[in-house]
């Protein structure tokens, strides 16, 4: 489309696109910022709703590991899948397993919070697109020494030249933007990520756990009558 523009709209629109390219890559970050404030919001809801089902589960068995006040939630979910795997291998806790038993399909019916796809779709198209902020600064640089470009031909050099270097200060504004939030965001990322994949830990654990309680408290029933 651009091609078929006269020189004096292809200026202007170059002008346009330039003149904006700082507020859209600012735009643009505020929406990333949004994006994982709702995934972190998003985690802590998670992650509490299985240490809340877990803590449930395990209520009432003999030996139950509950961590201080200070503890994460992780490490309890995994105190809580300790104390299950530990009373499926204990011989003489039949009636600890029989409590197992009972409250496993109640468990079952909680399993909402373990689909994992949606929130990890999510937190892959944040992180990945952090990758774009460098490009669209460098971006909104060359079209603002393109817009200047197009003001004048061979007589009028030295204007040209004169526009770009009067413009240089916008297109610079465009590549620190650019670089600026890609650096936030990249710190931000590195202190969100190690959560979320504790998070897909836990998840796997609690799914294999599950299964692994079922099979085995079906073949113990099976044996015993």
């Amino acid at each position: 489309m651009i091609a078929f523009l006269e020189k004096p709209e292809l200026t202007g629109l170059l002008d346009s696109l330039s003149a904006v390219s700082t507020t859209v890559i600012v735009g643009a970050f505020a929406v990333h910022l949004f994006a994982f404030c709702v995934l972190w919001v998003w985690w802590r809801r998670d992650i509490q709703a299985i240490a809340g089902s877990l803590d449930e589960f395990t209520r009432g068995l003999k030996h139950r590991s509950v961590l201080d006040s200070t503890g994460h939630l992780s490490d309890q979910i995994e105190a809580f899948l300790t104390d299950v795997r530990e009373v499926l291998d204990m011989p003489d806790a039949n009636g600890e397993q029989k409590t197992l038993a009972h409250r496993i399909a109640i468990l079952d019916e909680k399993r909402r919070y373990l689909n994992s796809m949606f929130f990890e779709t999510s937190y892959n198209i944040c992180r990945t697109m952090i990758e774009a902020y460098p490009l669209l600064g460098v971006l909104g640089t060359i079209l603002a020494i393109g817009a200047a470009l197009q003001t004048g031909d061979g007589e009028a050099a030295s204007a040209t030249v004169s526009t770009i270097v009067s413009r240089f200060g916008d297109a610079i504004w465009s590549t620190f933007a650019g670089l600026a939030a890609a650096i936030f965001l990249m710190f931000l990322n590195s202190s969100l990520e190690p959560r979320f994949q504790r998070l897909a830990e836990n998840r796997k654990n609690v799914r294999e756990t599950v299964a692994l309680a079922k099979r085995e408290l079906a073949l113990k029933v099976e044996s015993a009558s």
